[in-house]
């Protein structure tokens, strides 16, 4: 069997996206065994990272994240009482506008937090626009680095859920990537996009990254229990349990992207280039 019958055997049938996945397997898996062998299988990958100096109490991340979920619930609240009538399609563009105005009033509140107790300020957080030159690429290298391992995560969920539940048993697409193939109006469309690539990206990495990473680095001392426990956090927060191994191995990745270079922005761009990827495939699909 070649590999492309084993990859359709899995997924159903031979995708755009299945075949992206496997066309930037192998220099994928060649930087990761190399990251391998420089590392010592990863065991002196962060030996040389010390903690983000912060004088923050140990509850705060949680802050921002009642008031990301305090703002949409009220929101949502208050427009299904005033617009009760709204077409499927409008109510998709207005959810995303309430998901993003929460997500920005929260972002608020983490940049104040992070300017009021970082050493250093933002750039002690890991905001420093003048590192985006550095950034941008070493994320691009980043996540292809680890696409093999998201791409061999996905193929063993699909195998395991269908040994488990049937062969019926499919991984279903991101809500927001449903809605992008339900809805043509080019409003719900774009919202869908800057949503995903712009502000959720920089939303979730100053939240989980930032916020609970710095702060379980604080207590445990140790960078990849401290990573492992806030990738388990991050697949959590997401709604479909078809996702969570991936988005652990996505997410244990920008964790180490952001411990091994103390700039928040690569998580970022690795998160952005990641969701902007989904929606290219699920666009080039339509």
């Amino acid at each position: 069997m070649n590999v492309f019958e084993i990859i359709k055997s899995a997924y159903g049938k031979v995708s755009c996206e299945t075949v992206i996945d496997f066309i930037i397997f192998l220099p994928g898996a060649l930087l990761f065994g190399g990251w391998l062998l420089k590392t010592s299988l990863g065991r002196k990958s962060l030996s040389d990272s010390v903690p983000r100096r912060n004088n923050l109490p140990a509850y705060l991340p949680f802050v921002p994240l009642f008031i990301w979920i305090g703002v949409i619930s009220l929101a949502a609240s208050i427009t299904e009482k005033l617009l009760p009538d709204l077409q499927d399609w409008q109510e998709a563009l207005l959810d995303n506008i309430i998901l993003c105005t929460g997500a920005i009033a929260a972002m608020a509140v983490i940049i104040y937090i992070a300017r009021a107790g970082f050493a250093r300020r933002l750039k002690g957080f890991g905001l420093n626009l003048r590192t985006i030159h550095k950034d941008l690429p070493a994320a691009l290298l980043n996540l292809l680095s680890v696409w093999p391992l998201i791409t061999a995560t996905i193929i063993l969920t699909i195998y395991i859920g269908k040994f488990i539940w049937g062969q019926d048993f499919e991984i279903q697409p991101h809500e927001e990537l449903e809605l992008m193939t339900a809805y043509s109006q080019l409003s719900v469309r774009a919202l869908i996009i800057v949503t995903a690539v712009a502000i959720v990206p920089v939303f979730e990495e100053m939240l989980f990254r930032g916020l609970f990473q710095t702060m379980l680095r604080c207590v445990t001392l140790k960078p990849w229990l401290s990573i492992t426990i806030v990738s388990g956090l991050f697949a959590l927060a997401h709604a479909d349990a078809g996702h969570w191994p991936a988005l652990f191995v996505l997410s244990m990745c920008m964790g180490y992207a952001y411990e091994k270079s103390g700039s928040l922005l690569r998580p970022i761009f690795i998160h952005s280039l990641f969701n902007a990827t989904s929606i290219i495939v699920t666009l080039y699909n339509l």
